[in-house]
């Protein structure tokens, strides 16, 4: 599956409805779905949210379904950003309500996902992240 959204977050129900649709014709579980599904709209909101510095053209997200797992791949022109290096470490401890808003999403993709790699190539942002089936 391959779809091209605008820098705009009205694109995330888009892109939901795009994921459930590959789901279901690829036969993935519910819990499937619902990981690859937040792990997009993390990624994808983030780079609507912090990367559009001057004038974010397009983000480009391609899924890939084998027997055994699932591969996602984000490029975008926005701002060079490693999730991998780049992010701060989460406040993940004390009360919700002293921490900081903020740094859990990509804590987050790292914990739901097996594999993360990021590379900035000719002005663009290549995420690829990949997850088991089961």
């Amino acid at each position: 599956m391959s779809l091209a959204l605008d820098s705009d977050p009205a694109e995330l129900q888009r892109l939901a409805d795009a994921i459930e649709e590959f789901a279901e014709r690829e036969g993935w579980s519910p819990d499937l779905a619902f990981k690859i599904n937040l792990v997009l709209e993390e990624m994808v909101m983030n780079v609507i949210t912090h990367g559009n510095v001057d004038g974010l053209a397009e983000i480009q997200v391609k899924v890939t379904s084998s027997e055994d797992s699932v591969a996602l791949q984000l490029v975008d022109n926005g701002v060079a950003f490693d999730p991998l290096t780049d992010a701060p470490e989460p406040e993940i401890a004390g009360s919700v309500q002293e921490r900081h808003i903020g740094g859990l999403g990509i804590h987050l993709v790292r914990t739901m996902m097996d594999h993360i790699s990021y590379e900035r190539a000719e002005g663009r942002n290549l995420l690829t992240m990949t997850t088991k089936k089961a």
